[in-house]
């Protein structure tokens, strides 16, 4: 007869609010159901959770500041008079902004254009 295998545990995140006093009783109730404290890791700097960010910074920005006010690289270009094509390479890292397009994003995009650089 087979043997049944065990089921590999399932990560799951719980988070509770209530007066402090009675922390441990809640760690201590979950612990007997069989669940584990896990510390939470706060050293890291919020950049490295964020891979596409380190990589091309600018261009992240750039692409959050135009979703953010709604417009198509097409539109932003009508708006700001750089070619769409650029925008696109602008914000895929192929490109890079500078300081002039940098100015006339912001401006389209009512941003500070040093984000962009």
């Amino acid at each position: 007869m087979l043997e049944p295998t065990k089921k590999p545990l399932t990560e799951i995140e719980l988070r509770f609010k209530g007066p402090e006093n009675r922390r441990n009783d809640a760690i201590a109730a979950l612990q007997q159901l069989g669940f584990v404290t896990v510390e939470a890791e706060t050293d890291a700097p919020w950049k490295s959770s964020f891979p596409g960010l380190l990589e091309n910074e600018p261009g992240t920005y750039l692409a959050g500041a135009r979703h953010r006010e709604g417009l198509t690289q097409r539109q932003l270009a009508d708006k700001s008079g750089i070619p769409q094509r650029h925008i696109s390479e602008m914000e895929n890292g192929k490109r890079t902004i500078g300081k002039e397009n940098a100015r006339r994003l912001a401006a389209a995009l009512n941003a500070d254009y040093r984000v962009f650089l």
